[in-house]
């Protein structure tokens, strides 16, 4: 499975689209086999669940995202984690174990409000 972060140096980024990049990790059985680094290709309505879904990713992880994205996301069947905070690597191997659940926390600020609308 793919597990993608919203990355900011290494941690969990605030909001998934102004990341820097997102930290994509391959796993099997559990286990985190491979960690590569995807550049976000820049914040605009509706693209980034449909790109990282063309990744293959799977799950989402984010300390926040607007409600259309999430729901955009669950349309390219990835799952969505909100809430986040901490090192990238420890939070995916925390939901590995089942330890992460999403806070289910959205932002609800102006800038998100027209978020795959287009």
């Amino acid at each position: 499975m793919r597990i993608a972060v919203a990355s900011d140096e290494g941690m969990v980024a605030a909001h998934f689209g102004y990341c820097e990049a997102f930290l994509v990790f391959d796993t099997d059985n559990r286990k985190i086999v491979k960690t590569e680094t995807v550049q976000n290709p820049g914040h605009r309505p509706g693209f980034l669940p449909r790109y990282l879904h063309e990744q293959g990713v799977k799950t989402m992880i984010s300390g926040g995202m607007g409600s259309s994205a999430v729901q955009i996301f669950n349309e390219n069947d990835i799952e969505v984690i909100v809430g986040v905070k901490g090192s990238a690597r420890k939070v995916v191997q925390d939901y590995l174990e089942g330890k992460l659940e999403s806070t289910g926390t959205v932002c609800h600020e102006h800038q998100h409000e027209q978020e795959g609308t287009k």
